[in-house]
């Protein structure tokens, strides 16, 4: 979402509401690397296994992909991926990281729809799609007919709430001509699209973990924890692919405008709908500008150096977390 479908009551709601989300999530994963599950596993790896997936998630999201026959394009969210391989609330710190990061050095979203977004895209995919839906399908050693089938269900749903809470928020703000029921009647089928391309990638390479590496996935209670050398060799993996995908494959993305911009399109006639220039929506632009070194990818460094800040991010913050605890 962009700040032009954003009102100042709604910024604050919805940031208040990320960022008290964000901070238990920061307590749930300090606390889950410190005590020892009751199957004895440790999660020691999760910090720089958040990192190496935060910086493959920021990569795929370059790749827009055509959705055939409407001129509209989609990207991969990555919250259930997330929330699969890190658990729920490791992953929706990961994909937060991932929205500011791309908020504040892309000017890719707006800083007064940051809260919008990290709701619609990490709370709703992290800590509802795939806790309702994703892992009471999942099994241990589940089939791929299995991942495959809750992969598309979790990531349709987590599209489709998303696609809603989208219209709900920018009819809450009423700073636009946008009609609510011709703008959801468009949203909720693009997205349904975008979905099933989401699911379908989602369970291609959670089925390649579970192949080469079930031992990641967050549920694998009956794996044994990766060794230090294993781990090495699955994070330097993911690493390399994320940058392969942000220097490389990115180039091939899509022009077409994204599911939100073709809808506004439909409904309007044009993806661009103007801010206000005053007040906390002028702010928020000039935060941006302050702040964006690479206003809309403006590089073809983009997917690299994202891919990189996500991980210094990630790492950073893992440094803080262990100077923080007593050593035993």
């Amino acid at each position: 979402m962009s700040d032009a479908l954003v009102s100042p009551p709604v910024f604050i709601l919805t940031g208040a509401v990320s960022l008290a989300l964000l901070g238990t999530a920061v307590w749930k994963v300090k606390r889950e690397r410190n005590d020892r599950p009751a199957n004895g596993r440790e999660r020691e790896h999760l910090l720089p296994l958040m990192g190496v997936m935060g910086a493959f998630i920021f990569a795929a999201q370059m790749i827009n992909f055509s959705i055939p026959g409407t001129g509209s394009s989609g990207h991969l969210v990555g919250g259930i991926l997330l929330a699969a391989i890190l658990g729920p609330w490791a992953g929706l710190l990961t994909l937060a990281s991932v929205l500011v990061i791309q908020c504040l050095l892309f000017a890719d979203g707006g800083f007064m729809a940051l809260g919008c977004n990290i709701l619609n895209m990490a709370v709703l995919s992290c800590l509802v799609a795939y806790p309702l839906v994703f892992r009471p399908l999942m099994k241990p050693n589940a089939s791929a007919a299995r991942i495959l089938t809750a992969s598309l269900l979790a990531s349709v749903v987590s599209l489709e709430l998303g696609a809603a809470a989208v219209t709900l928020e920018t009819e809450l703000s009423d700073i636009t001509a946008l009609p609510t029921g011709r703008f959801l009647l468009f949203m909720l089928p693009i997205h349904l699209v975008i979905g099933i391309g989401e699911g379908l990638a989602t369970a291609a390479v959670i089925g390649v973990v579970q192949r080469y590496k079930p031992e990641l996935l967050a549920e694998a209670a009956t794996q044994p924890a990766p060794g230090r050398r294993k781990l090495g060799k699955a994070l330097a993996v993911i690493a390399l692919a994320a940058l392969l995908i942000g220097g490389s494959f990115s180039w091939l993305a899509s022009s077409k405008p994204d599911g939100l911009e073709w809808s506004i399109e439909k409904v309007t006639g044009g993806t661009d709908l103007e801010a206000a220039e005053e007040g906390l929506h002028g702010t928020s632009a000039r935060i941006q500008q302050t702040t964006a070194l690479m206003p809309d990818y403006d590089t073809s460094l983009a997917g690299i150096i994202g891919s990189g800040a996500i991980l210094a991010a990630v790492f950073g913050a893992s440094y803080l977390m262990r100077a923080g605890q007593k050593q035993p």
